[in-house]
């Protein structure tokens, strides 16, 4: 008799994975709700925020290795956000054409707003985490994330670990 295949939703792995995933839709759903009233959504949120956090400027391929998207994407939300006058562009002295994003004074302005909004619901999440499980949490999450971008790095665009064969 030939045994069923694994449940494959039963390996902690995926069931991390699934988590992740759920949390991720529900904090889009949620970050779109709370900045709706400023105009963003939570992808020109989340834009403005990986500008924020280096002052100097960074290019969009920067912006978009650090959330972890695609390029194209995130180019499109800054192209918007630019029109709308809370992103400008500067000269980058690294490269030609690679222009830095910088928060505008209307941009920087935004982002407070958001993140005044956001801190009530900041806190209300250490009531059910301390901040030593959350803390434990993101270093989980980031090795996670690490050992697979290593993994990815290392395949062509239709391998996976799997399928991999090494000489």
């Amino acid at each position: 008799m030939t045994q069923p295949p694994p449940d494959p939703f039963a390996h902690p792995a995926s069931r991390l994975s699934l988590q992740v995933f759920r949390l991720n839709g529900t904090l889009i759903a949620l970050g779109d709700r709370l900045v709706a009233p400023l105009g963003l959504t939570s992808a020109r949120w989340q834009v403005l925020g990986a500008v924020a956090q280096d002052p100097e400027g960074l290019p969009t391929a920067d912006i978009a290795r650090n959330m972890g998207l695609a390029r194209q994407s995130v180019q499109r939300v800054v192209d918007e956000l630019a029109r709308d006058g809370l992103l400008a562009f500067a000269p980058n002295p690294r490269h030609k054409r690679a222009k830095l994003v910088r928060l505008t004074s209307a941009g920087q302005d935004a982002f407070q707003k958001a993140s005044a909004l956001w801190a009530p619901l900041a806190q209300s999440i250490l009531a059910e985490a301390t901040p030593e499980g959350i803390a434990a949490a993101c270093a989980l999450l980031e090795r996670v994330r690490d050992h697979l971008g290593d993994l990815s790095a290392g395949l062509g665009p239709h391998e996976t670990p799997a399928k991999r064969t090494d000489p």
